[in-house]
């Protein structure tokens, strides 16, 4: 791969905009392949939490996870669990525990599928240590300047 500057130069380039770069680039791409399977990103995680979870989750739990992906929010969230239920991909009973369906059992299979595919896609040429030592650096950044980010 080529580089856009020099080492010298790199490291007085702005990491905000690298950051942001980096971002945009990877949702765009994540976002316009689960458009081609006829998904949002908050409703795979919406379906994500609920196939994955080891006991059934309320919808109130499913909200709190993922409130801050992304800074989705909660009323948006909740119109993606609305969105999510009216699919058929999920139940929600009285006391709003949401379950998924046979339906979206599949569902979530195949696009799971597809994200496997999207983190290769991402990855190539990128060890697991250099990985590793871009999150610690990305959250050293985090913390140096005062923010807060959490993902599970």
């Amino acid at each position: 791969m080529e580089y856009s500057h020099s080492d010298a130069e790199l490291v007085r380039q702005p990491i905000g905009y690298w950051s942001w770069a980096a971002y945009d680039a990877v949702v765009t791409r994540t976002r316009g392949a689960l458009a081609g399977v006829g998904t949002t990103q908050p409703q795979w995680w919406v379906l994500a939490q609920v196939a994955l979870a080891e006991e059934v989750k309320t919808r109130a739990e499913v909200t709190e996870v993922l409130r801050g992906y992304l800074a989705v929010g909660g009323q948006a969230l909740g119109e993606e669990i609305d969105t999510v239920i009216a699919r058929g991909w999920i139940t929600q009973d009285a006391g709003e525990r949401l379950e998924i369906t046979p339906e979206g059992r599949k569902f979530h299979d195949e696009v799971a599928a597809l994200q496997g595919q999207l983190w290769d896609e991402r990855h190539a040429g990128i060890s697991d240590e250099e990985y590793l030592t871009t999150l610690k650096v990305l959250q050293r950044f985090i913390h140096n300047t005062g923010g807060q980010a959490w993902h599970h």
